[in-house]
C-alpha cells in the first residue's frame, strides 16, 4: 500500500510518500522525489533528535541510518505514517491531507 502525506511548512506545501518501508519527500521546488539519503537535514534538529551525535563529523549519515532503521521498525504505513507526522510536528510542519492507494484524499485530524 502507498500513503501520500501533504504537510505545510513556512506557507509552502511538503509532500511525503510512503512505500513499504521507503519514504520519498517533495517540495514544490525539487525536481522529482527525493529520498531521506538527498534531503537537507537541519544539525540542530537532528543533535535534538539524537543528542549523542552532538561531536560525530558523520551526523548526517548516522542520522539517515537511524531513521531507515527506524521505518522498518514499523511494521505498517500507517504506522510509518503516525511516527513521520508526529515527528514533523515537532519541527513545524502542519498535516494537512492523507491518501491511501490513490483513494480520495482525507484530510487529516489527528
Amino acid at each position: 500500500m502507498t500513503l501520500g502525506i501533504l504537510f505545510e511548512y513556512v506557507g509552502e506545501p511538503v509532500e511525503v510518500r510512503i512505500q513499504e518501508s521507503n519514504i520519498y519527500f517533495r517540495t514544490p521546488n525539487s525536481m522529482g522525489w527525493a529520498t531521506i539519503d538527498n534531503i537537507q537535514l537541519d544539525h540542530a534538529g537532528a543533535i535534538r533528535e539524537f543528542p549523542d551525535l552532538a561531536g560525530n563529523k558523520d551526523w548526517k549519515r548516522e542520522t539517515i541510518k537511524r531513521f531507515k532503521a527506524k521505518m522498518k521498525e514499523l511494521k505498517t504505513e500507517k504506522a510509518r505514517a503516525d511516527y513521520i507526522i508526529e515527528d514533523l510536528k515537532k519541527y513545524g510542519y502542519v498535516p494537512r491531507y492523507l491518501q491511501r492507494q490513490g483513494f480520495r484524499v482525507q484530510k487529516i485530524t489527528w
